[in-house]
């Protein structure tokens, strides 16, 4: 059995730079990090040997990988050209939520058909084949920071290049910054899941009008603003900068927002947050907020309504953590 571990991100400002529509004209760029919730993908050998097997909401028993339903499972497995396999995902988040659990479960899964082939990749090499399959292969609506935020793991600058190139930037702060900065950021969960490709399918359409490009390059602005505030330990122009970015987002797709979250956000904003966002493509999943530790409590009464959701930073990226070898 082979099983790989690949953390869910969340970004905090830039979001939506990473799409070809836009860094094709103009640099993008997102903040983002990776966090303790993990998409789980294990592999071994089926039981029936000219079969497939693959587990994830459902299961799915078939004789070529044509045949499978779900469509990154189905274009995987016709690259992997192999049968007598079963394979099955279990996630920590649920799916369509804005942390990122299509493009972790796409690198887990090529993470694990490699190592199962006994190869070892480098983690850009990861998010850059989950980038080909989901974007060019399955043509899907959306940007590149999923797939990199997934497969290195960490807080990084990604810079999405014209030439179709990502470059990587790590933030570094020192471990009493870190800590700080977990302390003051909360999660709640909407209890709302959408599909993002909807969503990002509008925000791409709308590009072409220039205030959109507009919008986003204010947005990628805000990117090297929260990296020296964050380097510096400046942590308080935090909040500021993403009450910015959230206010411009908006604006990007009548999707992104709606009544309830309109509500929590201006409830929270009232009850002594600084500024949040709602992560993802919009429409539902989960907000986050950055408010002083003093002030928590009444964030949360303010929103009790919503579950509060813990998490922490990680920095590891995809990982093997299970190898055992057939006999």
């Amino acid at each position: 059995m082979i099983i790989t571990r690949t953390p869910f991100r969340i970004s905090f400002v830039g979001g939506g730079s990473d799409m070809e529509a836009f860094y094709s004209q103009y640099p993008g760029a997102v903040l983002s990090t990776s966090i303790n919730k993990y998409m789980y993908i294990s592999s071994h050998r089926f039981f029936e040997p000219d079969k497939i097997r693959v587990k994830y909401s459902q299961t799915e028993t078939v004789s070529n990988p044509e045949e499978l339903e779900h469509r990154i499972l189905r274009e995987a497995l016709k690259a992997y050209g192999k049968k007598g396999i079963e394979i099955s995902s279990i996630a920590d988040v649920p799916s369509g939520t804005g942390m990122g659990s299509s493009s972790a479960f796409t690198v887990g899964l090529l993470h694990n058909l490699h190592a199962a082939e006994g190869r070892l990749v480098s983690k850009e090499q990861l998010a850059e084949e989950a980038c080909i399959l989901e974007i060019e292969q399955l043509k899907e609506p959306i940007g590149k920071q999923d797939q990199y935020a997934a497969a290195l793991g960490g807080m990084n600058v990604l810079r999405f290049l014209p030439n179709g190139k990502v470059n990587i930037e790590p933030v570094y702060m020192n471990d009493e910054v870190w800590k700080a900065l977990e302390s003051h950021l909360v999660m709640f969960y909407t209890g709302q899941q959408r599909s993002a490709s909807k969503i990002l399918a509008e925000q791409k359409k709308n590009l072409p009008q220039n205030n959109r490009i507009e919008i986003l390059r204010q947005m990628t602005l805000l990117v090297d603003e929260l990296k020296e505030a964050l380097v510096h330990g400046n942590l308080e122009a935090m909040g500021h900068l993403l009450h910015e970015n959230w206010m411009l987002k908006q604006q990007l797709a009548s999707g992104i927002s709606n009544p309830l979250i309109g509500q929590a956000y201006e409830a929270a904003r009232s009850a002594g947050a600084l500024g949040g966002k709602l992560l993802g493509a919009g429409g539902g999943g989960f907000l986050l907020f950055f408010c002083p530790p003093e002030r928590q409590e009444k964030l949360k009464q303010a929103l009790h309504k919503l579950r509060t959701f813990d998490f922490a930073f990680e920095s590891e990226g995809s990982t093997l953590i299970y190898y055992g070898r057939e006999q």
